[in-house]
């Protein structure tokens, strides 16, 4: 019997199904049904105004009758790996998530204070470190989102593969976090504006981005990716430009002339200027630069045919890491001295203390800082539009596995999650506070709402990938069954999880004894606000639900549901004929498929 028979319990005709468990065809024609009676209601004959008004009307929602006695990990996976989401984005929308869409303010503008802190070679290492955990954990994310594109995706494992006090916490510390994102993201993109017009209150700009991410999001997901596509172009055209800049002024072809090379690595203080405690420093920044980069996992459940595109998208991840940070800023650390006055005590959404930006001016190039201030700007727009998709996604999920509000899972007829959209433009309001001479202050405890909750989220990732893979044992199963496996697998998926308890306990000792200052409570909460966060979440929700296993046991966990393909003996059938056929294709052939 399939498994995913085992845990539905669903209302049948007593005629036709009296004293009888439902097939395995029965449950997969069940759940298909939203989708069909979502497909027949979009094809209807309404047009023009009729038409606008009926695409806001909530999409069809079945009922599956779940016996309530059912655990909740088994509910939140049966009622997650349905949705009224629409599977609209292409091959190339997920390939350019994953390339270039978190790309901002984190590596244009914040990676200033990183170098001023960590010095060159600090940066670096950094940089490095953080982005060796990020691969590792696309990877993990790679594998269980094309095995379970459901919604939410990793929102929800948690709940799946560790607890479901746990899954509440992250997935709530997670909508959080994209929910400041956006108005932070929206006063940088104002802030943007003053390198060219520093008199115009800063609430004109806002207001207009503000209403330009709206009307990309009222186009649904299908918005959301072609925005996302044009803006990675931008932003991958723009580094990579740097890049050949960058190699130009440092051998001296800038039009000042003089070689440069390893001058900055040279000078007093460098390369550690703040010793082991700078470095430390950078790995928060870094995470935050990265940050995003499993939006492509996110984007699994609204893809077309995710066992195809998010593979590539997975293994493009090093690509990124590769070329748009470690090479970039290895380029910075030479251009830009660490103790550049614009560099020391800059915000993280000042644009105008971009080592980008510096680096070119001190080329002496003209135009070119403005181009680079433009691409920033578009970066910090692309980052404001993530949010939304992520925030809305968390928030939809949550209600979907009954741990929020059931009004945040309202999904109208063209896939968009209507309420959850409203919830986040309403916090997005708080940008209104960049007009406010306490601006400071408050987007700086914001930011403290986001601190560590990334890593704590990449570490929550690979920990699902190290639970799923214990089930895949504990059943007697192996990796023969997945269309797509990490490149790291387990290896990958402990480094990840160690790199973050590390990270995480270094910058607990960095909030009690902070850089160039005395202990004070203040930098400490704004260190590890998240922390007690995430805490009372899942305190809380063991309060509430009487439920005191902090983990689901490996032989109970549910490794079937949700899956798109049911039929395992046809799905390792046509993996072993994939797998054949690769061993077929020339040696660059197959070095190319490993890589991209």
């Amino acid at each position: 019997m399939n498994p995913i028979s085992q845990t539905l319990s669903i209302k049948m005709p007593e005629e036709k199904h009296k004293d009888s468990t439902p097939n395995s065809s029965d449950i997969e024609a069940l759940a298909n049904k939203t989708a069909k009676v979502t497909s027949i209601e979009n094809k209807s004959e309404l047009s023009g105004w009729p038409k606008f008004k009926d695409s806001f009307k909530r999409a069809h929602v079945e009922d599956y009758g779940l016996d309530p006695n059912m655990p909740e990990d088994e509910k939140i996976a049966i009622l997650t790996a349905h949705s009224s989401l629409h599977r609209k984005l292409k091959n190339r929308h997920l390939q350019m998530i994953a390339i270039g869409g978190a790309i901002g303010t984190g590596l244009f503008v914040g990676s200033g204070s990183g170098l001023a802190t960590g010095g060159p070679a600090g940066l670096i290492i950094g940089y490095i470190l953080v982005g060796s955990m990020i691969y590792c954990s696309v990877q993990s994310l790679g594998e269980l989102a094309v095995t379970f594109p459901v919604q939410g995706a990793f929102v929800t494992y948690n709940s799946r593969f560790i607890d479901p006090s746990w899954g509440f916490a992250m997935a709530w510390n997670y909508a959080i976090m994209w929910l400041i994102v956006l108005p932070l993201e929206l006063v940088a993109a104002s802030l943007t504006i003053k390198y060219w017009d520093p008199n115009t209150n800063s609430a004109a700009y806002v207001t207009a981005f503000y209403f330009f991410i709206i009307a990309i999001n009222f186009f649904g997901v299908r918005g959301y990716g072609e925005a996302e596509f044009v803006f990675s172009i931008v932003k991958v055209v723009a580094i990579l430009g740097f890049i050949i800049l960058g190699i130009v002024l440092i051998t001296g072809g800038g039009p000042q002339g003089g070689y440069l090379g390893g001058y900055y690595w040279h000078i007093e203080g460098a390369p550690f200027p703040n010793g082991f405690k700078g470095v430390v420093t950078v790995f928060v920044g870094a995470a935050f630069a990265f940050a995003g980069t499993e939006l492509c996992g996110l984007a699994a459940a609204e893809s077309d045919n995710p066992r195809k595109a998010l593979p590539k998208a997975c293994k493009q991840v090093f690509w990124r890491i590769t070329l748009f940070y470690v090479v970039s800023l290895t380029l910075i650390g030479l251009l830009v001295a660490h103790d550049n006055e614009r560099l020391l005590g800059a915000s993280s959404v000042d644009a105008t203390a971009s080592p980008f930006v510096i680096a070119i001016q001190n080329g002496g190039i003209k135009g070119l800082p403005s181009v680079m201030n433009v691409v920033i700007m578009i970066s910090v727009l692309s980052v404001g539009n993530s949010s939304l998709f992520g925030a809305t996604r968390a928030l939809c999920a949550l209600a979907a596995a009954k741990q929020a509000p059931s009004i945040l899972a309202y999904i109208d007829k063209k896939g968009r999650p209507l309420v959850a959209i409203l919830v986040q433009l309403s916090v997005g309001c708080l940008c209104y506070l960049a007009a406010t001479p306490k601006q400071g202050e408050v987007f700086a405890w914001m930011m403290a709402l986001t601190g560590l909750a990334t890593l704590i989220n990449w570490g929550s990732i690979n920990t699902c990938f190290i639970r799923f893979r214990y089930a895949l044992k504990a059943k007697g199963r192996d990796t023969s069954e997945l269309t797509f496996a990490s490149q790291p697998g387990l290896f990958g998926a402990y480094w990840g999880l160690c790199l973050v308890i590390i990270i995480v306990c270094l910058q607990v000792w960095l909030a009690i004894f902070p850089l160039k200052q005395k202990p004070n409570a203040e930098v400490f909460f704004q260190t590890l606000l998240s922390i007690p966060i995430i805490l009372c979440f899942y305190i809380g929700h063991k309060i509430y639900t009487r439920n005191w296993k902090f983990y689901i046991k490996a032989e109970d966990i549910d490794i079937d549901t949700g899956r798109k393909e049911t039929d395992l003996e046809l799905l390792k059938q046509e993996i072993a004929e994939e797998k054949i056929y690769l061993r077929s294709l020339p040696f660059y052939m197959r070095v190319y498929n490993f890589w991209c």
